[in-house]
């Protein structure tokens, strides 16, 4: 037998006590270990974060403009023209007054024209050793995520290739060849390279940038000017950064330093937020031992804390592998050591 269609309530029944209304008590204190009392958690992720996203997310590359391309491509070439319209000109005119000037000016004209195809030449092989070193680092990645032996013993000989002008990486050389065909796993190959072939390499990148760091706390704290200050950090950056960049085998032209200097900017921009061990330490610095030292060689230590900070930074651009079983290098490796030559050069300053 077939019912008539009718209509249903989807709310749930309401009990009976509910359609009473509800009993207004008196205001009174409540405390969060109280029975029957729920304490909200905190809102704040930052004051309780979760572990999960320590890391940052993978940030897309920038899609660049097809017509901006277009537009520096074209000015390039205009430029060009024009620059070899007035060399044309400025040759006919010399040729007009005497030949021996038109020969002098064809002559330098062709020496500014092959050092310039060399500068062309060299600045391209800076930016493919340092595409090169990048594509090295994100497949080692990959290859240990997935412990691929294969793309690890890949990785391994680009990197012995890399580095096979390092002297410092002779006897690590030996040791890889010795063991290609004992390691199996290809993490465990890749950990046996890092630590052979690049751990020499990162003992003297500590040094370069511990002896950088000295330079910058010492002139920072006798130049009279903050002017002085910021323009000798940014040279001895720029001068850390190279030097380090030769270290791991980049050695890049003007072009490629500048890619490694917005690669060190954007690894600066995405750990700063999260170096809260580093806030504190410079915190130590800047407050308990310019307590103890003179406010001017405690400013100077703070700043050379920022040039340990931009040289570790350096280290992660510019190194062929990620940092996987050797440590990676903290700000607070360099801070005894600073302190300490901080403390010896107050020592110095009273006696004298």
């Amino acid at each position: 037998m077939k019912r008539a269609p009718a209509s249903f309530r989807m709310d749930p029944p309401k009990s009976a006590s509910a359609d009473k209304p509800a009993a207004k008590r008196k205001p009174r204190s409540i405390e969060p270990g109280e029975a029957g009392v729920v304490v909200a958690e905190s809102d704040d992720f930052f004051a309780n974060p979760d572990p999960a996203f320590y890391d940052p997310p993978p940030v897309p590359p920038r899609r660049r403009s097809l017509l901006g391309r277009v537009f520096f491509a074209a000015f390039g070439i205009l430029i060009s023209l024009a620059i070899g319209l007035w060399t044309d000109r400025l040759i006919r005119d010399l040729f007009s007054r005497a030949d021996w000037l038109g020969w002098l000016a064809l002559g330098v004209a062709a020496i500014a024209l092959i050092a310039l195809v060399a500068i062309i030449v060299r600045e391209v092989l800076g930016i493919l050793r340092l595409a090169s070193i990048e594509t090295l680092r994100r497949d080692a990645m990959e290859a240990i995520l997935g412990n691929d032996t294969r793309e690890a013993r890949k990785t391994v000989e680009h990197l012995v290739g890399l580095l096979a002008h390092k002297p410092e990486t002779a006897a690590g050389r030996r040791t890889l060849e010795s063991l290609k065909d004992e390691v199996i796993d290809g993490a465990d190959l890749l950990a046996v390279a890092e630590k052979e072939l690049l751990a020499p390499l990162d003992t003297m990148a500590r040094i370069q940038v511990l002896n950088a760091a000295k330079r910058v706390s010492v002139v920072t704290a006798v130049s009279p000017r903050a002017l002085v200050d910021i323009v000798y950090v940014l040279f001895e950056a720029a001068r850390l950064t190279r030097r380090i960049a030769d270290l791991y085998g980049a050695r890049p032209g003007f072009l490629g330093f500048m890619r490694l200097v917005r690669s060190i900017l954007t690894h600066l921009a995405i750990t700063g937020s999260m170096a809260a061990g580093e806030t504190l330490v410079q915190q130590v610095v800047g407050h308990g031992l310019a307590a103890r030292l003179s406010a001017k060689l405690g400013e100077g230590v703070v700043n050379g804390m920022m040039t340990a900070r931009i040289g570790i930074a350096a280290m992660e651009a510019a190194r062929p592998l990620p940092f996987n079983s050797v440590p990676r290098p903290g700000v607070g490796d360099f801070l005894k050591a600073l302190t300490s030559f901080a403390a010896t050069k107050n020592a110095g300053k009273d006696s004298a």
